[in-house]
């Protein structure tokens, strides 16, 4: 008999789950062609800075941040008062967040969620725009989850593109998690996933070279 190995669970025994464990990169999306995107650990494992500051002065709770990582919105905004979940697919994103005292569940948000349709604001920063690599599935997502009136707050690539692509996360060293769809896209391919979502775009802004749309359902 052949004994076999199992591959690791996604997201818990991969390059991510280690580098928000120590908050440190380098770490990178890797496309198949070897087209590289790096990550900015560092920043998502800091305090909020000014672009994030930007961000979180729009929001109303109760807030909803949708692959939150490792927290750092979820924390400010409890810290800010305002009532705020955290939902992300990473053990140790789960883990970060509540050390850092974040309310946070491990789910996709594909999967059932508390308080569908009475969420005022979802936020998708981070690249999270990309999730699930159908930005027009997660938008209609995300209008089951946001109350009547509410908002989405997405950030954008910061230049104009609008790919489907699959993935991994990679070290410097090359050690990878497994492959999976995501996708990028800039304020114009925004734009016109929003219209075709049923979605109407509230405002747009820029600080410090990042960029984000409100998203009104």
């Amino acid at each position: 008999m052949t004994a076999t190995t199992a591959e690791p669970e996604p997201w818990v025994d991969d390059p991510y789950a280690l580098a928000l464990r120590t908050g440190r990169g380098p770490l990178f999306l890797r496309r198949s062609d070897g087209w590289l995107l790096p990550l900015e650990v560092e920043r998502w494992c800091a305090a909020p800075d000014a672009a994030d500051a930007a961000l979180l002065r729009r929001c109303r709770g109760p807030v909803l941040d949708i692959g939150c990582g490792p927290g750092r919105l979820v924390a400010a905004l409890a810290a800010y008062g305002l009532p705020a979940l955290g939902v992300d697919v990473s053990p140790a994103a789960v883990a970060r967040t509540r050390g850092a005292g974040g309310a946070v569940l491990r789910r996709s948000v594909f999967d059932r969620l508390p308080a569908e349709g009475r969420w005022a604001t979802a936020l998708l920063v981070d690249g999270n725009i990309g999730i699930g690599g159908d930005p027009r599935a997660l938008l209609t997502r995300v209008r089951e989850l946001v109350a009547p009136g509410g908002s989405l707050l997405a950030e954008a690539a910061p230049y104009d593109v609008d790919e489907r692509l699959t993935v991994r996360v990679e070290d410097a060293l090359g050690h990878h998690g497994r492959d999976f769809p995501w996708a990028r896209l800039g304020l114009t391919a925004l734009r016109v996933a929003a219209a075709g979502t049923r979605w109407a775009v509230a405002g747009e802004w820029a600080v410090e070279g990042r960029r984000f749309a409100e998203l009104r359902r």
